[in-house]
């Protein structure tokens, strides 16, 4: 009688790239139009003047959010091809050299230098630039940059993240407009902050706690300095 056991283990380490570039931007959208909004506000501009800030904030944003992320991970991509370029190289020049050197990582790792070797040459023949890849640079699959995917992200939580500010804007009565933007700010906010954390699989009331901190912040800064001016509405 045969027996099959089958154990699968829930990792969070491949949701790194999206999950970073979704909460910051998500975190951005919310935290930049909601204190651009009520630092307008505390300067006493009218609604309308703030509707249109609003969805300025929201297009130029997320724009800047996928240009500059984008830029940022694509340069993390350059250096990844760049890395591996330099390793295809020296494989192909001085392969012994190369397979005496993971041999050493393995054995720094706790393996006895004879079972080092023979996994470093079975990896090797196998495939010598993955391993390398993996074990002497630290690329690999699930953590190798994706420029799209990572721009797409920012962009898309930014503007998720910018409706809040923009939706209570047309929901809210004038007299309270500057109220209700804030409080609907901060509750996005430890929204956010929870569910980025049950994401990530850690603490969901610290991960809010500490995003609606910086967020309350930031607020109370722009209403800080939005205060120091008056408009006078049309």
């Amino acid at each position: 009688m045969s027996s099959h056991f089958s154990h699968h283990e829930q990792h969070f380490i491949h949701r790194a790239g999206w999950l970073r570039a979704a909460v910051l931007g998500a975190n951005d959208g919310i935290i930049s139009v909601t204190s651009l909004v009520v630092g307008m506000a505390a300067s006493g501009a009218s609604s309308h003047t703030l509707l249109v800030t609003c969805i300025a904030g929201l297009i130029s944003g997320a724009t800047s959010m996928a240009a500059g992320e984008y830029i940022s991970v694509k340069s993390q991509t350059d250096i990844e091809e760049a890395d591996l370029k330099i390793e295809a190289r020296e494989l192909k020049n001085n392969p012994h050299l190369e397979l005496k050197e993971l041999t050493q990582i393995y054995i720094h790792r706790g393996l006895d230098p004879d079972l080092a070797h023979q996994v470093a040459v079975q990896l090797t023949e196998k495939d010598a630039l993955e391993a390398h890849a993996r074990d002497e640079i630290g690329i690999n699959e699930m953590t190798a940059a994706k420029p799209l995917q990572a721009a797409g992200s920012s962009a898309l939580s930014f503007t998720l993240g910018a409706l809040f500010p923009t939706l209570s804007i047309l929901i809210s009565p004038e007299a309270y407009l500057e109220h209700v933007v804030l409080v609907v700010g901060i509750l996005s906010l430890a929204t956010l902050g929870a569910l980025s954390s049950y994401f990530a699989g850690t603490s969901m009331l610290k991960g809010s706690l500490r995003v609606v901190i910086w967020g309350i912040i930031a607020m109370a800064f722009a209403m800080w300095i939005g205060s120091l001016f008056e408009v006078n509405p049309m």
